[in-house]
């Protein structure tokens, strides 16, 4: 996916743009060796004296040579993490969600990375299916830890054919070697009804559980269906009944992990605890959050943020109850659950449960919601708002557009009515309160 160690951005005043170094630049060489990504760069970037050999935008071959502190950085940055190539899945996962989506969305919604450097670097779920016996000696002798590894079972023939292929069944050969190295790591199970479920989800656990302190976490979320799902193999959604055991099932699990070493261990998504109607477990249950990226505890952090900020005293003015008509979006999983927190604080804001058209009400996270469905909701209501908040979760990290493609500008264009992006609870506590 990448091809070379090329500069993206070039801080100004810093030592690349007073050494001459300018975006689209291409670093061949530091010091004399050849650099595969950022770890390699991280680690050639360590000394004092640095020689680089540049190629520059013109062709040119340069040769620079800059003096730095040992903890200064030079003020680059690269367009990928990678400088060869971003390693892709060339599994055939019975439960991809890639293999789910519709054609016309960014390209990047489309990669399938498996890329060891990348679960270092950016905790992105592996597989470990494409794992050489050089990359291990590497892992084990830069010591990168932890990384994140997608199990979905211990059974290697369940696996095998999970992933659609062979290399998938060493999964616990892999595991083992990378306890023994004393590389930590946080895993994942993407559950599959009547597939890893079951008796194979306790043995899975039961295995993972083994190889403790080492593996520091265990992740359990339920498969992502989509309206798209016309040439895979079948599968279906967990029951609110079945949720309920599964709940039961880890919980149970989770109170003996703590009697011995007071850590979970095991953690469930949010959706099966909303799915089944259950309360979500208190925040100590989720230890610090170690999977909050993979949907683990998200509503526990959100309810917790919101206690805390009506706590400190900063919202017990008048203000706390608002006037104006404020319009709140939420997947449908989330809504009844924020519906009844602004019941008697805010009752003038109004929750919407967005239904998600384009992936299919199936699935029912704020985070997969589209611009072009909140747009459409939004113009249906028989009212129209003052003004409109969206999660932070619908947005791409660190820009402002929406998964299909549409800007946070184009969407206020549409429904003709500010929008308000909050990361939060204490953030979006704080903006009601400032209205009225």
């Amino acid at each position: 996916m990448s091809a070379g160690a090329i500069i993206s951005a070039v801080q100004p005043a810093g030592k690349a743009e007073r050494a001459g170094l300018v975006p689209g630049d291409e670093i061949l060489r530091i010091n004399g060796e050849t650099v595969q990504d950022l770890i390699d760069l991280s680690f050639a970037l360590a000394e004092e004296k640095i020689e680089l050999e540049v190629k520059k935008h013109s062709g040119e071959i340069v040769r620079m040579q800059i003096k730095k502190k040992l903890d200064e950085a030079l003020g680059f940055e690269f367009e990928s993490a990678v400088f060869d190539r971003v390693r892709t899945c060339a599994n055939k996962c019975l439960f991809c969600f890639v293999d789910q989506m519709p054609s016309g969305l960014r390209d990047t919604l489309y990669v399938k990375d498996d890329d060891y450097r990348l679960s270092f670097l950016y905790s992105n779920f592996v597989t470990l299916t494409n794992l050489t016996e050089a990359d291990f000696q590497r892992i084990r002798r830069l010591h990168l830890s932890p990384l994140y590894i997608s199990v979905h079972t211990t059974d290697g023939t369940l696996r095998e054919r999970l992933l659609g292929t062979p290399r998938a069944a060493k999964i616990m050969e892999q595991l083992r070697r990378f306890a023994e190295a004393g590389i930590e790591m946080h895993t994942q199970v993407v559950l599959c009804p009547d597939h890893n479920d079951g008796e194979q989800l306790t043995k899975t656990i039961l295995e993972l559980a083994e190889l403790r302190p080492e593996i520091l976490s265990l992740a359990i979320v339920p498969v992502g269906l989509t309206r798209f799902r016309t040439s895979c193999q079948p599968l279906r959604s967990f029951t609110a009944t079945e949720a309920a055991a599964i709940v039961r099932e880890v919980n149970g699990w989770q109170q003996k992990f703590r009697a011995e070493t007071e850590n979970s261990f095991v953690y469930l998504s949010d959706e099966f605890y909303l799915k089944a109607g259950l309360p979500i477990p208190a925040e100590e249950i989720y230890d610090g959050y170690p999977q909050l990226e993979n949907g683990i505890g998200l509503v526990r952090s959100f309810l917790s943020d919101w206690d805390a900020t009506g706590g400190c005293g900063a919202l017990e003015s008048s203000s706390d109850r608002p006037s104006g008509r404020t319009v709140i979006i939420s997947g449908t999983a989330f809504a009844p659950t924020l519906a009844e927190l602004l019941r008697s604080w805010a009752p003038a804001a109004r929750v919407e449960a967005v239904v998600n058209r384009f992936f299919g009400p199936a699935v029912n996270v704020s985070g997969l919601l589209t611009g072009g469905d909140i747009a459409a909701h939004v113009r249906a209501l028989d009212e129209s708002p003052q003004r409109l908040i969206i999660p932070s979760t619908t947005l791409r990290k660190g820009a402002a557009v929406f998964l299909d493609g549409m800007t946070l500008e184009e969407l206020e264009r549409i429904v003709d009515v500010p929008v308000l992006v909050v990361d939060g609870g204490s953030a979006l506590r704080q903006s009601l309160a400032m209205e009225g």
